[in-house]
């Protein structure tokens, strides 16, 4: 069974169509849903909470149909808002505790719960403090802390890693794959920075302006490019130009010493090594180069505006 799938929905407010016939199904597992501002993403984790209506479709999530089954839906599924949305006089322990009896568990239970889950994501020894003193990692930490304190089978985050520094993102990240991996819990994370969901999707879903361009594995957009990267210790320039008098492609960058190979054929790559060490030079890196997620979005961007 998919986390979540939709058939032909549809989203219209007044003039603006906010999504589009879209067709998608999302596996379990860490899913990333990619699309520039405005292009349906929000409208669409409000649908799939049951907290929007489609104007036609219809989406399932973990199997239950969003219009009729809401409440079920946000008993098992958790929600981290992008927007600002905690209260700064009381503790992240009260606030958790309150989140999850609103959620339906007992007293006793949301309050293991809750002291579980501040541990899990390094809230445990600030877990009396108001809310107000916490830096904005340790806020976003907070919301992601209470999409989770109900024990959910799916978490919704959108922009978890927004205004983290780089250290911050990379521990929100740890956190996210964490969720899944330690957890089995499925999650769907949108973010603008698509580096961060190549790092921790299994799965990319890109939409814009309402309409699906891409769902593949993540694997699949970041397929072998036909390309090997080379790095050498010394005389880059000589290694290169003796490769392009064996009808090898180079292209240079701006390290002298590393450049890339097309490999059309499989002995370039014996080329390569034969050809540093007739040099005599230390090779440092011989590594097969990767599609990135930014080119996909890029080629979709000029599929679409030129």
């Amino acid at each position: 069974m998919s986390a979540i799938a939709t058939h032909s929905l549809t989203r219209v407010f007044g003039p603006v169509t906010a999504l589009s016939q879209l067709t998608v199904e999302m596996p379990t597992g860490v899913v990333g849903l990619v699309g520039a501002n405005g292009a349906g993403k929000s409208t669409l984790i409000k649908i799939l909470l049951g907290l929007l209506p489609p104007t036609s479709g219809s989406v399932t999530v973990l199997g239950l149909n969003s219009v009729t089954n809401g409440l079920e839906i946000r008993e098992i599924v958790g929600y981290m808002p992008e927007s600002e949305c905690l209260p700064p006089d009381v503790s992240a322990t009260e606030f958790l505790v309150h989140m999850a009896r609103m959620s339906g568990l007992p007293t006793d239970v949301a309050r293991e719960r809750t002291a579980d889950t501040l541990r899990h994501v390094g809230l445990y020894e600030e877990r009396y403090r108001p809310i107000g003193g916490y830096s904005t990692g340790m806020r976003q930490r907070v919301k992601l802390a209470q999409s989770l304190v109900h024990d959910p089978q799916l978490v919704l985050l959108d922009e978890p890693t927004n205004g983290l520094d780089p250290a911050g993102r990379d521990e929100m990240l740890e956190l996210i794959r964490r969720i899944s991996t330690d957890f089995d819990i499925s999650v769907l994370v949108t973010s603008h920075l698509l580096g961060e969901l190549e790092r921790i999707a299994d799965h990319i879903v890109s939409i814009e302006g309402g309409v699906l361009q891409r769902s593949t594995s993540t694997a699949a957009a970041t397929q072998f490019s036909g390309m090997v990267l080379v790095e050498v210790t010394d005389r880059g320039p000589d290694v290169a130009e003796r490769l392009r008098a064996m009808r090898a492609t180079v292209t240079t960058g701006a390290q002298s010493n590393s450049f890339a190979v097309t490999v059309d054929d499989e002995r370039v790559l014996d080329d390569i090594r034969a050809v540093v060490v007739d040099l005599e030079v230390g090779l440092i890196r011989m590594q097969r180069g990767r599609h990135h997620l930014a080119e996909m979005f890029a080629t979709q961007q000029e599929a679409l505006h030129g």
